[in-house]
């Protein structure tokens, strides 16, 4: 047609843009193979190792370099993060084994359940997860320790056994692992680390959103409690699932103070420095405030030392641990093993991303967008946290790559530790999430049947707290 041209490729630009257009698909590639093999089952481990491979291969990187510096050793490599972090890993498991072997998880249960009343199952299992892992007890541990009293809960009460996935996701998963000033949680910890900011940054917007997610999830969750009964869905377990009775719950189990006192102590001691700085004088060369200043500059020694001074009274309070403390031990330590292994995976996988000309251009086009920084900083957090399944290993790649750039467009290192938290447990929470194949796992739950309940409470009520939030950052700052 007169007036008309089509657009030619010349040889050089075709020659040019093949390469990137296989670069690029090798990259979606390698992220559809991760997410397939690890809601296949496959170990995340083999799946990242596989996943990197192909990242490599497709984008020209050498195969040497991508395994065994990218992958293994380098500054976003596998083994880099498991050396920073193992400390407050294996600290956390331990403390969380020699709770729940002590039953005094299980007390913890009971008195929610005594203080509210057995009907209110959703909340209980909210706040007793919430509790415990706020107090550093680690998630997998919490639902383990949890799960057979909700179980009972849940058949008095006539409540569907997916409802109890959902409490339990927003207990162990949302607020108190993103949003609570505080939390030993990994994720606060590899925010502190890398910014050098405490765990109690930006507390104000932490307590806001940890009150957000705690409305809406509750919100929702009661809504379809209430929905589920008038349409007859009750109770369903699975048929060779042991709900236990009021007699197995109560065998053995500690006192009340004997089972708070660890995780008060453990929260004192976290807490303790923060409340101390408020009242010593500025400049002051005491011991409170060589203390004071020793625990802000230690976001991973800290937090690992109170867990440890929890465990040892832990020991000394629970009569079920008497005579097989160091059995205990090694099993809390053996339960650091897998957590520590499959969130490092992800991460070397993200370290051999990282390298490529797609993350370039990525990271390119969200922090030089024309959108304001706090907004583009939650865009690429979650979009890095999406693509790995791990909210922990998408905060991690997000400090090494990309934090830096928005620290110099002038986000202050408190408010960028709050914001990217809890962006970083938002889109996590995609089918392929580890810890959402574990829950469903002990529960005995389909995806199906569950899911669409653990997203809403995962990943639609954080991601509406982290924007309120955001915006009130703006409206404030």
């Amino acid at each position: 047609m007169a007036g008309f041209s089509r657009p030619m490729l010349d040889a050089g630009s075709l020659s040019n843009y093949l390469p990137r257009m296989l670069a690029n698909l090798g990259l979606l590639l390698s992220l559809a193979l991760l997410i397939w093999l690890v809601l296949r089952g496959v170990n995340v481990i083999l799946a990242s190792l596989l996943a990197a491979i192909v990242v490599a291969l497709s984008n020209g990187l050498p195969l040497t370099d991508s395994l065994l510096q990218h992958y293994a050793t380098g500054r976003s490599g596998a083994f880099t993060f498991a050396g920073q972090f193992f400390l407050i890993f294996i600290a956390g498991a331990i403390f969380g084994k020699v709770m729940a072997e002590g039953r005094a998880t299980t007390t913890i249960a009971l008195m929610f359940r005594d203080l509210l009343g057995r009907e209110r199952v959703l909340w209980i299992i909210m706040l007793a997860c919430a509790l415990m892992t706020y107090g550093g007890v680690v998630v997998f541990v919490v639902i383990f320790a949890v799960y057979p009293l909700a179980l009972e809960l849940a058949r008095d009460a006539n409540t569907p056994k997916r409802l109890l996935a959902g409490a339990a996701a927003l207990g162990a998963g949302t607020f108190t692992m993103t949003a609570m000033p505080g939390t030993p949680s990994i994720h606060n910890v590899i925010a502190a680390r890398s910014l050098g900011t405490d765990l109690f940054a930006a507390p104000v917007l932490g307590l806001v959103a940890s009150a957000l997610m705690i409305v809406f999830g509750m919100a929702y969750l009661e809504r379809e409690r209430r929905a589920a009964l008038a349409r007859g869905e009750g109770f369903d377990p699975a048929p060779s699932e042991h709900v236990p009775d009021d007699a197995e719950l109560e065998a053995g189990r500690p006192g009340r103070l004997a089972a708070l006192l660890p995780l008060l102590v453990v929260l004192g001691i976290i807490i303790g420095p923060r409340l101390l700085a408020i009242v010593i004088p500025a400049g002051s060369a005491s011991l409170p405030a060589r203390v004071v200043g020793f625990a802000g500059s230690q976001p991973v020694f800290w937090p690992s030392l109170a867990l440890a001074v929890g465990t040892v009274l832990a020991l000394l309070l629970l009569p079920r641990l008497r005579g097989q403390w160091l059995a205990s031990l090694g099993r809390g330590t053996n339960d650091s093993i897998l957590p520590i292994a499959n969130t490092a995976a992800i991460i070397g996988f993200g370290g051999v991303v990282i390298q490529t000309t797609g993350f370039a251009a990525f990271s390119g086009l969200v922090v030089d967008s024309s959108l304001p920084p706090l907004l583009s900083a939650f865009l690429s957090i979650s979009t890095v946290a999406a693509i790995t399944g791990s909210a922990s290993g998408g905060l991690q790649i997000f400090m090494a790559s990309l934090a830096p750039r928005y620290l110099e467009m002038g986000i202050e290192p408190e408010l960028l530790h709050r914001i990217a938290t809890l962006a970083s447990g938002g889109l996590d929470s995609l089918p392929h999430c580890g810890a959402v194949v574990v829950m469903m796992t002990i529960m005995g739950l389909s995806y199906r049947k569950a899911y669409r309940d653990i997203a809403m409470v995962t990943i639609v009520v954080p991601v509406f707290a982290t924007l309120a939030v955001l915006g009130l950052a703006v409206l404030t700052g």
